[in-house]
């Protein structure tokens, strides 16, 4: 078994992942301008790239089994493209294995970070929107119409936000 494919199907992940990043940094903006209609159509199309990349991670894990178990090396629970590195036959195919590993880890990283970003936008939006209708919410201390303190030792006084004997 060549590694050639496993190389082919690495380079199909980072180039997926690339993607998937392009769409987190679109993303931020459509958070930004805050367009919810945009913004489900943005997490379908992130969706379909994420079943794509499953697809292909587990043509990677397939492919990265079958040539270890080819040569006859005992792996863990999952193996690796670094089990697969180790087990490689010529430094060049090493060597490209390495350099497809690193592009496609630094390539996860950014889009880590920018969903760590996103995720804190999002999380702001929401403290925003919360803070919004807690002032557009009465206090229970307006709602009283007698001019009189509330009896706080009345249990129904404290839900009722109507009063219904004036």
């Amino acid at each position: 078994m060549s590694l050639q494919s496993i190389i082919s199907v690495l380079e199909k992940l980072e180039k997926m992942h690339k993607s998937l990043f392009e769409l987190a940094i679109q993303k931020t903006e459509i958070v930004k301008k805050g367009d919810m209609d945009e913004l489900d159509t943005m997490l379908k199309n992130e969706q379909s790239h994420i079943a794509a990349i499953e697809q292909l991670e587990q043509q990677r894990q397939q492919l990265v089994m079958d040539y270890l178990d080819a040569k006859g090396i005992v792996y863990a629970d999952t193996p690796t493209v670094l089990d697969v590195i180790e087990a490689a036959d010529l430094e060049q195919e090493r060597e490209q294995l390495k350099s497809v590993r690193q592009r496609l880890m630094a390539v996860i990283d950014d889009l880590r970070k920018q969903n760590d970003l996103n995720q804190k936008l999002v999380f702001q939006s929401l403290q925003f929107v919360h803070m919004t209708l807690d002032m557009m919410r009465p206090n229970q201390e307006q709602m009283n119409y007698s001019g009189k303190a509330s009896n706080t030792n009345n249990p129904l006084s404290k839900k009722s936000l109507f009063d219904s004997q004036a």
